[in-house]
């Protein structure tokens, strides 16, 4: 399991990502700049695997920033952003997944696919590079738009991803887990 560093920062604006335990970050609604948290509170925030709220849910320019280190040896990475949450492990196969990135090192891809009303959908593979190093710095955004989300990678767009899930809205949590370093989310 991987375990971000003291250093890191956690940017909390006005559409930030709460934590499920975000009284222990300064609000700041009228800055969209970096707030930084007690620094022993950091490690506990933004370890992976890591589980956040989205306040007020997606809407059409809306964006998600996650920013990291890929570890040393990586086998794989999630990002994932679903409907609501589920506390029983058995109703989490029930959640709408709205948005499901997976990076596979072994194969170089950058797969993405959603999940409505227990089904799955196809997924997505074509990408004109993969931009992930191991043990190096990444910053992925998540650009909401009214048909679809818009994903880059270091400044890169990578691909589109048409929406599968009607309501924007109930798009309220956000999920990372795997062989990664958060250091921001925003």
């Amino acid at each position: 399991m991987a375990f971000c560093s003291k250093m890191a920062l956690a940017s909390m604006g006005k559409d930030a990502i709460n934590t499920e335990d975000d009284h222990h970050l300064n609000n700041s609604y009228g800055d969209d700049g970096l707030i930084s948290p007690d620094k022993e509170d950091i490690s506990r925030i933004l370890t992976v695997p890591f589980s956040g709220r989205i306040r007020d849910g997606m809407r059409p320019g809306k964006k998600i920033i996650v920013m990291g280190i890929i570890d040393p040896e990586p086998d794989s990475f999630d990002i994932i952003l679903t409907c609501g949450h589920k506390e029983e492990k058995d109703d989490e196969d029930l959640t709408d997944v709205a948005l499901k990135l997976s990076v596979r090192f072994a194969e170089r891809q950058y797969l993405r696919s959603a999940r409505v009303s227990g089904k799955w959908s196809e997924e997505e593979a074509a990408i004109s590079y993969f931009p992930f190093i191991p043990d190096q710095p990444f910053r992925i955004e998540i650009h909401c738009e009214h048909q679809r989300f818009r994903i880059f990678v270091d400044g890169h767009q990578l691909f589109d991803f048409y929406h599968k899930v009607k309501s924007l809205l109930a798009i309220n949590m956000i999920r990372i887990v795997g062989s990664l370093q958060i250091t921001k989310l925003g």
